[in-house]
């Protein structure tokens, strides 16, 4: 029996050292910037491992709507929330696939970079939550293979995003204002547009997403060979 299980366990290893890293895309961007809808676009594509934002797994921890808890009283709920949203997107950069390409929404940089530098910056996160969870950050990125290939950004008018939001009505972001979304517009822009705040883990590919979704398909098609690793991208400096 012992000698079996041995076979098992060696079969395994053999099994995940075969499969190669994917292609890894993140796609990033503000409150309904489109980020679900470009996903989805994708997952026509046989080889692609399309992964959502786990906004489920945030709404239902264990009962807790931690989305929820977290817009009602950021200041309470926020080290918490940030806290489980740093381990469901590090759940999604490790999910193995045998899949040549994995495209995400969101990653666990724009949950350090953007939500968790914003609460900082607000003083809604206390200086000592903000360290455990970058000291975590950073242990993430130094011990698990977290790396990415490339970075879509769609990047959308605050208020588009904030029509849009209104018109999805997710109860938890009814109380969002529009200040809130500009703001966080900002901390994208720094992060991905004029790269003066942190650092990019991959070449970033901009795309206008205040288009309509009847012609947005059309932008989306425009960088398809990239996305599915079919042409090299070039860096904007």
């Amino acid at each position: 029996m012992a000698s079996l299980v041995k076979m098992a366990d060696t079969l395994t290893s053999a099994i995940k050292s075969n499969i190669a890293k994917p292609f890894t895309v993140i796609v990033e961007g503000n409150i309904g910037s489109g980020k679900t809808t470009f996903i989805n676009h994708f997952k026509k594509y046989d080889n692609v491992c399309v992964l959502a934002e786990p906004v489920d797994l945030w709404r239902n921890c264990a009962g807790h709507n931690l989305l929820s808890y977290m817009y009602q009283d950021k200041a309470r709920w926020g080290f918490t929330f940030q806290s489980y949203v740093q381990l469901t997107m590090l759940k999604l950069h490790t999910l193995e696939t045998t899949h040549p390409v994995k495209l995400m929404e969101r990653s666990i940089f724009s949950a350090r970079y953007c939500f968790v530098e914003k609460m900082l910056r607000d003083g809604i996160l206390p200086s000592p939550s903000g360290s455990v969870l970058n000291e975590w950050f950073k242990w993430v990125i130094a011990k698990s293979n977290v790396s990415v290939d490339l970075i879509i950004y769609l990047r959308t008018s605050p208020e588009i995003v904030y029509q849009r939001m209104l018109a999805r009505n997710r109860e938890e972001e009814k109380s969002v204002p529009l200040t809130f979304l500009k703001e966080l517009h900002e901390m994208h822009e720094e992060w991905l547009y004029t790269k003066t705040s942190f650092s990019c883990p991959a070449p970033v590919i901009t795309l206008n997403g205040d288009l309509d979704k009847s012609v947005i398909i059309d932008e989306y098609k425009k960088y398809e060979s990239h996305i599915l690793n079919k042409a090299p991208v070039e860096v904007r400096i």
